[in-house]
């Protein structure tokens, strides 16, 4: 697989997270432009605030699917018949990540990453993830927040990948993961602080 192939792959990948699946399911569903809406954001949270829950756990689904489907893509069909670095799955995942923080389609806007996080990595840190998903649940649970849940979802992907597998690539890969849910983030913690966070 050479540059130019490889390069294409992941900006395939970036076109596809940036499919901005709130937008267009609140769309359908009120007619109503998200963006100017609750947080403003594209995620399903949101989306449960505008249109409802069945219509947030679609968001959800959607959101997720487009996260595994190129990691999946590149497991399935092309890891093993070419040569790629080691960490270039990697940049699939990320690729389809920033694609959703950052949509092409909603001119750089987009959402918080944390189901196309958890669809992208199911592949690669199936227990990282699995485990952050449930501190989720459990956080949401608890304080009743989902900016809450989504931060320490964050924050338990790596760390659990470092106490399950030490320092791998899929660590550094979730850090990185890490670090674009909580900046992305950062008005959710300001409200936070402030005790103005939504519901």
């Amino acid at each position: 697989m050479n540059l130019a192939a490889q390069i294409g792959f992941v900006f395939l990948s970036y076109l596809i997270g940036s499919i901005p699946f709130g937008y267009l399911v609140t769309r359908y569903a009120t007619n109503k432009n998200i963006l100017e809406l609750g947080s403003g954001n594209i995620g399903s949270t949101n989306v449960g605030r505008v249109s409802g829950k069945k219509f947030s756990v679609i968001t959800q689904v959607l959101d997720m699917t487009k996260g595994i489907i190129p990691v999946a893509v590149f497991i399935c069909f092309i890891k093993g018949r070419v040569v790629v670095p080691d960490y270039y799955v990697y940049l699939v995942a990320l690729a389809t990540i920033i694609g959703h923080d950052f949509s092409i389609y909603l001119k750089l806007k987009g959402g918080k990453g944390v189901n196309t996080t958890q669809g992208a990595s199911v592949l690669l840190a199936p227990y990282s993830a699995f485990i952050a998903a449930a501190v989720f649940y459990l956080v949401k649970w608890r304080f009743k927040y989902s900016s809450i849940g989504s931060i320490c979802l964050a924050i338990s992907l790596p760390a659990t990948e470092l106490i399950i597998h030490g320092l791998t690539l899929s660590f550094y890969y979730l850090v990185v993961c890490m670090v674009l849910i909580i900046v992305r983030h950062r008005k959710n913690i300001d409200r936070l602080l402030n005790k103005r966070e939504l519901l």
